[in-house]
């Protein structure tokens, strides 16, 4: 790592913490969660609060609220814990993993041989998975590059080193993630993301919104096996994997009916650890009446929300 300790502030940082132990990272996070959410001094925090108000309205202000603040603690220490784990070796990594929940489901899908795609939310720590998988198969990963190219160079670097071959998001990625899989190989994929352009609109917390159906396609176009993916950081200093099997409709039915599989796994997982989804994520505006969602007041943007969502139901 050596050869990012330039006078660059950014590459100082990165070498910095990147080398800082997990207790550390832990630690710090923990501060400036503290700082967050007594000063209320980031909008990501009012971008959180609207979001479980939009996701979970069926809690009381209280039940929410206490979500909030944990929420915020734990994506901050998500990503402190990310620089963590580019930094450490392979050997580090798989050895802050002390469980693995489902192992038996990743095993069984390598030995069909018939590819695996892993389903990766925005949820816990997912950056710690790979050394662990890596053990295992070839994965062929979206990389969408770091706009800072110091950064950038540290990501690549990083991921690269659990020899995953990294792909651009475009038709050339996607290709060869289609070959990697017709091969027997693996991918990751992000499900939660909003695509770059509109889409076929998918129900998510009852309300219909852009999304990729790239899973589901990759899914059902190579027969792949699918597999839910999580980590969860644990009280001894490491990290707990979790392999989840899909509704096996998923195979069967068409690219959108199985990104709805997908949101509906993703939705019950939130629902049993709602703390550790990251929330800061402006998913909701990917609704054509919704784009200015995070701009507006909370309480015109909930009476839009509730509208749409009525909608929806009415229509079912």
């Amino acid at each position: 790592m050596s050869n990012y300790s330039s006078k660059s502030t950014i590459a100082r940082l990165l070498y910095f913490f990147s080398r800082r132990s997990l207790t550390f990272a832990r630690l710090f996070a923990h501060f400036l969660a503290s700082l967050i959410n007594i000063l209320h001094l980031t909008k990501t925090s009012k971008t959180i609060r609207l979001n479980l108000q939009i996701a979970l309205p069926e809690l009381t202000k209280k039940q929410r609220e206490k979500i909030t603040r944990t929420a915020i603690k734990n994506e901050i220490m998500s990503y402190m814990e990310f620089f963590h784990i580019w930094g450490s070796t392979t050997t580090e990594n798989i050895e802050s993993i002390h469980k693995v929940y489902g192992e038996a489901l990743l095993h069984r899908a390598l030995a069909e041989k018939k590819g695996v795609v892993l389903i990766v939310p925005h949820f816990g720590t997912w950056e710690i998975m790979n050394a662990w998988v890596a053990q295992y198969t070839q994965m062929t990963i979206m990389y969408k590059p770091i706009k800072h190219p110091i950064a950038d160079q540290f990501v690549r670097d990083s991921r690269s080193r659990e020899k995953a071959h990294l792909v651009p998001t475009d038709e050339t990625g996607i290709r060869q993630i289609f070959k990697a899989l017709k091969q027997g190989g693996t991918t990751v994929i992000l499900p939660d993301h909003t695509p770059d352009h509109p889409t076929e609109m998918v129900s998510y917390f009852d309300i219909p919104l852009y999304s990729s159906n790239l899973s589901s396609k990759l899914i059902q176009k190579t027969k792949a096996k699918a597999l839910f993916l999580y980590a969860l950081r644990n009280e001894a200093q490491g990290f707990d994997i979790h392999f989840e099997e899909i509704d096996p409709l998923i195979y069967q039915l068409d690219p959108d009916q199985g990104t709805e599989i997908i949101y509906q796994s993703l939705e019950t997982l939130i629902h049993k650890y709602p703390e550790h989804y990251h929330w800061s994520y402006k998913r909701f505006s990917a609704n054509p009446a919704l784009k200015r969602i995070y701009d507006i007041p909370s309480t015109e943007a909930l009476e839009k929300i509730q509208g749409i969502r009525r909608r929806y139901k009415n229509n079912k």
